[in-house]
């Protein structure tokens, strides 16, 4: 790869976080709610950070409301630059505390398993929330599938 073309895919990053900096400042302005945008890039992906823990962002930082402005962000993006966007965004930490509540789903299941149970299902969830499942499952020296279609798809943990 030359240099122009790594210069050229740093470009387009910071090109895609721009966008969604941008559009989510609009958001938050029509809300007229407050919160500091920090954009990361991490693992390939650009992630766009509103607010921190604890920021009063109203229900903005709930799951489904944080995947809804997700979708919205990355059609945006995609919009306005042509390109299909996979940017990650985190609200006021719920990514973080999304995982925490994730380890202890993953935890319990592990111990299901340890107990004799030969399958445990997991409820619906998004494909980044399901790669964050299958590494806990991993480091539980379990394994994992996903089985399913779209909104219904879900994770099966099963002993090793």
């Amino acid at each position: 790869m030359s240099d122009e073309q790594r210069m050229s895919g740093a470009a387009e990053t910071i090109d895609e976080g721009e966008i969604a900096a941008d559009y989510i400042e609009g958001l938050l302005d029509i809300a007229d709610l407050d919160g500091d945008i920090e954009i990361e890039q991490t693992d390939a992906r650009t992630t766009i950070k509103v607010g921190e823990a604890g920021d009063d962002l109203g229900g903005l930082a709930e799951p489904s409301v944080v995947a809804a402005l997700q979708d919205l962000t990355r059609l945006a993006v995609q919009q306005q630059s042509g390109e299909f966007s996979r940017l990650v965004l985190d609200v006021a930490g719920s990514r973080d505390a999304r995982a925490q509540a994730l380890q202890s789903v993953v935890d319990d299941a592990a111990t299901a398993i340890a107990g004799g149970a030969p399958r445990v299902a997991l409820e619906p969830m998004s494909s980044y929330e399901r790669k964050l499942v299958h590494d806990l499952v991993r480091e539980h020296g379990l394994e994992s599938e996903s089985e399913g279609e779209g909104a219904q798809r879900h994770i099966v943990i099963l002993p090793a």
